[in-house]
């Protein structure tokens, strides 16, 4: 049987390498991209060339490659390429292929995640400063990244303390007519109402944004002697606040990193056992902005050096290149890495692998970190696994899942109903994963949301994506539901569980309904237990946080958004006027057309607007 199984491998191979060989027949000698596609015309493998035959020929020679390329050769059944003019272009292309698409036998940065930034925006007179997460289209400032929301939070909380710049939504300051909290608190200087002349606000941003260019010990400085100057003019009232902005700035001022890496990105990479783990720290105007771990995937056999270049190339494709990357191995196309990043910066940037002084330090702190989350890394992987055989033994299943989704509905009398399902595998929750569905024909009834969600989440599936386990937060009805769906939709091989709070509803009381089975409880110290509250809860958080988020967006819009010509000024003329939407909506043109800034066209067309349709 295994001669057998060894002889159709070798077959497979043999089948992979005449396809390459077909396409050499007419491959160009010119840099580009390829690609290696599955007999589904899937993706297998993206690479890059200088030399697009010289390359794929490589392929053909087995022997010297690894087998995880070997694999990928036997599963090749077509080549696509896509020329480019530059071998540096088609790194750059190379990297969006494989962020898009996730090749099975690529080196893959599992996690996509985008970095948070401090924004101060330059969109109109009174600038604002705001956490920004996601493409960088809004007109301002950005500094960052930080590694999590909560760093930028205390940073914009410390730099609102001293600096006083307003946080608040552009409909919010159009509308504001007395001072918010943030003004009572002293975070803000109520631009709003003209509590601070633009001259003045227009001087603490430009301090705002030196500070987080690196110039803090100049800011301290001038601060310092503005506080002097005032204790000597016996005005101790406004001593107080530039002492009050010294306090604050040095909060930051004291996380200064003594290597001088102004502008860095500081990474270093750890392989043990099979696993890589790529630490990285941040720094942007010579302060630390946090530090994360990854975790790359399907790059189990490959060196060090070709990992951190696969890190390297996916993480800048889809995060913007700092001045500096400090690395603690080289990288086997270091030259063509810093060429491509150069293009796509324009400007000139340093890649570089220090020996000795404060940088090598540095490096080695953060090898440190990797060594630490790898370890931490293999003793949750090995709770995961064993939980997961656990869950397998309780419900009596004939496999270890690999991959359990949970689903949660959240809505307040009806409103606002959103449905959201979360991911979890043997390496811990799968946040990529997770999904929120705006319902839109059930709400208000319990069972017809969950239906239309799992109508909505198992109508495509694939096999990648297909759990062992869905969990149900619910009871034996939820789950009749699920399996009607199940039923109608012909998906089998899906274990459903619905746990329920039970009696008094209490944690540890928790009754589990399954098909075909009585329904039971378990011990309050049951591990399994335990870790199944932990996936119901994460899949309550969720839900919960994304049910606030689409009821605050309710909140806050207004009819008069809608409204053709009607800007934050006219806006905010009607509601001081009228005194709310709902008055605006009953007016009649003559009394809009009173309103200072609405002239009788604007006035029929508010008008029209809410009695078109009657």
């Amino acid at each position: 049987m295994k001669n057998q199984k060894k002889h159709c491998n070798n077959c497979n191979l043999s089948n992979g390498i005449n396809v390459i060989r077909k396409h050499l027949e007419t491959m160009p000698e010119l840099s580009g991209v390829y690609r290696m596609l599955g007999e589904d015309k899937s993706p297998l493998y993206i690479g890059k060339a200088k030399n697009l035959k010289k390359r794929l020929t490589s392929y053909t020679k087995t022997d010297l490659l690894p087998a995880r390329l070997q694999r990928m050769v036997s599963e090749t059944c077509f080549v696509e390429i896509i020329v480019t003019h530059t071998e540096s272009e088609a790194l750059l292309l190379e990297s969006d292929l494989i962020k898009k698409l996730k090749p099975h036998f690529n080196i893959l940065l599992k996690d996509d995640k985008t970095f948070p930034h401090i924004l101060i925006t330059d969109k109109d007179e009174w600038a604002s400063i705001v956490k920004h997460r996601g493409a960088q289209t809004k007109k301002g400032t950005y500094f960052g990244p930080f590694a999590s929301a909560g760093a930028v939070n205390r940073t914009i909380s410390i730099l609102q303390k001293a600096f006083q710049l307003r946080s608040c939504s552009d409909l919010n300051f159009a509308n504001r007519t007395k001072p918010c909290m943030q003004y009572q608190i002293k975070r803000c200087s109520a631009p709003c109402i003209g509590y601070i002349t633009h001259h003045e606000y227009i001087k603490l941003v430009s301090q705002a944004k030196a500070f987080l260019a690196g110039q803090s010990s100049k800011i301290i400085k001038e601060t310092a002697t503005k506080m002097e100057n005032a204790s000597k003019n016996l005005d101790f009232e406004k001593a107080a606040v530039f002492r009050d902005r010294i306090n604050a700035l040095r909060q930051i001022h004291g996380h200064k990193t003594p290597a001088q890496a102004s502008n860095a990105d500081v990474i270093a990479i750890k392989q043990t056992g099979g696993q890589s783990c790529i630490h990285i720290f941040f720094f942007r105007g010579g302060y630390s902005c946090g530090n994360c771990s990854f975790f790359p995937s399907q790059a189990k056999g490959a060196d060090e050096n070709v990992i951190l270049e696969a890190f390297v190339s996916q993480f800048y494709s889809r995060h913007t290149p700092p001045l500096e990357i400090i690395l603690n191995i080289s990288l086997p196309n270091q030259e063509l890495i810093h060429k491509a990043l150069e293009q796509k910066l324009e400007n000139k940037i340093k890649i570089t692998v220090p020996i000795r002084g404060n940088k090598k330090k540095l490096v080695e702190q953060v090898l440190v970190n990797a060594k630490e989350a790898l370890a931490r890394r293999f003793a949750d992987k090995a709770t995961q696994k064993q939980l997961m055989n656990k869950v397998a033994e309780t419900f009596e299943l004939p496999f270890v899942p690999s991959r359990i989704e949970v689903f949660d509905n959240s809505h307040i009398q009806g409103t606002n109903a959103v449905g959201c399902m979360i991911a979890a595998g043997q390496e811990g929750f799968i946040k990529s994963s997770y999904r929120k569905f705006n319902i839109r024909n059930t709400v208000g009834d319990d069972y017809g949301m969950m239906r239309e969600v799992f109508t909505r989440r198992f109508t495509k599936i694939t096999k990648d994506n297909t759990p062992d386990i869905v969990l149900i937060d619910g009871g034996r009805g939820h789950l009749n539901v699920v399996l009607e769906v199940f039923s109608e939709l012909k998906i089998k091989n899906i274990t459903a569980i619905a746990i329920s709070k039970g009696r008094d509803r209490n944690a540890g009381k928790e009754l589990f309904h399954c098909q075909n089975k009585e329904t039971f409880s378990m011990p309050f110290d049951d591990s399994v237990l335990y870790f199944l509250q932990r996936l119901r809860d994460e899949a309550h958080r969720f839900a919960i946080g994304s049910h606030r988020a689409k009821r605050l967006k309710d909140i806050y819009s207004s009819p008069l958004d809608n409204i053709p010509r009607i800007g934050a000024k006219r806006k905010k003329a009607l509601l001081h006027h009228f005194g709310s939407a709902r008055a605006v909506s009953d007016a009649g043109i003559d009394d809009l057309n009173a309103v200072d800034g609405i002239n009788a066209k604007i006035a029929k067309n508010i008008y029209d607007y809410f009695h078109s349709s009657s």
